[in-house]
């Protein structure tokens, strides 16, 4: 459930309606780092469905000679363009290049003054090829959105320098390897977008140290233990679905940003408990762990969730009364618990139906209910020696500062 981010909104300054930016990027902003100064710019080329203006003659010459050298390299290594977006990119007018967007330079002291490349947005513009080094040169772009294309390879590694890109959207395309480290070093991304491709192996500690907001690996090969700095994310979305992380969760896990509105884990190898520090979660909306091996009983805190919209708890190994007290969750739209081993649920779940609340518990071990387990699977319970740390019922539960 992505969402347009809000800092990148507040930082917009005058897109024009025709700019036509493709769906699957975060929200087109003005040049600059976050935080930057300068006055806001206009921008100028149309995308991919339109072309701009000239760019006057003699204005930020030398930015847009770099401009040119590195979009003309970038070119030379795109083998397959079914929609001749490229037919475009002739000539030394880089602003007037299909999916190319230019803007003046929030930089006014800078030799480079007159207008920049500010953003490239090809989405779903169907390229093969690969990034090239030269790309870097484009140091006051704030956006590079490839949703949906075919280029392949690495990230080369001077994306480092890109010091004013803010989104960075690499979705659904055939990039492979390792995780892109070089993302983590690119100093004012607030937006990473690398789902629906091909990555592996572990994720780098550094990922949640920095000030992203918005993380997307989901769906790709990315495995082993979710990184103990977990808990250090400021980020308000993160999606690691369709992965194939295995392991507990780490003991950091609560301890994240109270901005988190979404985190979703479902489709990997994820074992152990629910931590009791899901409860810190006051503002979360979206919380989906299905489709793991989770076992145990429920965390008392789970009721600290005042917000939450989408709890998906299904397919998992989860065990006991579903508590009332997460049926009574004011903000509840669904709620799935399907293929578990609940062996029942309160009068406050079953007043869900009236609230128009979904709700599917189908394939437990509940006694008198439909479309349930048969008897020989609920007699023994998976997970039942293991030891979830749970707060004593006698504590009084005070939500945000457990």
């Amino acid at each position: 459930m992505e969402k347009w981010w809000l800092l990148a909104l507040l930082l917009l300054s005058v897109i024009p309606i025709e700019a036509g930016f493709g769906v699957g990027g975060g929200v087109g902003v003005n040049v600059g780092p976050v935080g930057g100064g300068g006055g806001g710019g206009v921008w100028i080329g149309g995308g991919i469905n339109g072309n701009g203006p000239n760019v006057p003659s003699g204005s930020s010459a030398s930015g847009l000679d770099r401009a040119y050298t590195a979009l003309q390299a970038w070119k030379s290594a795109i083998s397959e363009d079914p929609s001749k977006i490229l037919d475009t990119w002739v000539g030394s007018d880089v602003c007037s290049y299909k999916g190319v967007f230019c803007a003046d330079s929030q930089y006014e002291v800078s030799a480079a003054s007159g207008p920049v490349v500010a953003g490239i947005d090809l989405n779903h513009a169907n390229l093969k090829g690969t990034l090239v080094k030269e790309l870097s040169f484009l140091t006051e772009m704030s956006l590079l959105h490839l949703n949906s294309n075919r280029f392949s390879g690495t990230i080369p590694d001077t994306f480092k320098d890109l010091t004013s890109l803010q989104e960075l959207d690499l979705s659904n395309n055939h990039f492979s390897g390792s995780f892109p480290t070089v993302t983590l070093y690119i100093p004012n991304l607030i937006y990473l977008d690398l789902r629906f491709n091909s990555f592996s192996g572990p994720i780098p500690e550094d990922l949640f140290n920095r000030r992203l907001d918005a993380i997307f690996l989901n769906n790709n090969q990315f495995a082993g233990g979710l990184p103990e700095s977990l808990g250090n994310s400021q980020a308000s979305v993160i999606n690691l679905a369709n992965n194939k992380f295995s392991g507990n969760f780490p003991a950091s896990f609560g301890f994240m940003s109270t901005k988190l509105k979404e985190i979703l884990f479902l489709n990997n190898q994820l074992t152990g408990c629910i931590p009791e520090g899901v409860g810190l979660f006051t503002d979360i909306q979206v919380f989906d762990v299905s489709f793991n091996s989770l076992m145990g009983h429920l965390p008392d805190t789970i009721s600290c969730l005042q917000d939450i919209e989408v709890l998906n708890l299904g397919h998992n190994k989860l065990s006991g009364v579903l508590p009332e007290m997460v049926c009574s969750l004011k903000s509840l739209v669904n709620l799935t618990v399907a293929y578990n081993f609940f062996s029942g649920f309160s009068q406050e779940c079953a007043k869900l139906f009236y609230r128009n609340v979904g709700f599917d518990f189908s394939l437990n071990c509940i006694p008198g209910r439909n479309m349930q387990r048969p008897q020989p699977e609920c007699s023994l319970i998976p997970g039942g020696g293991l030891n979830c740390l749970r707060i004593p019922g006698s504590k009084p539960l005070v939500c945000g500062s457990l």
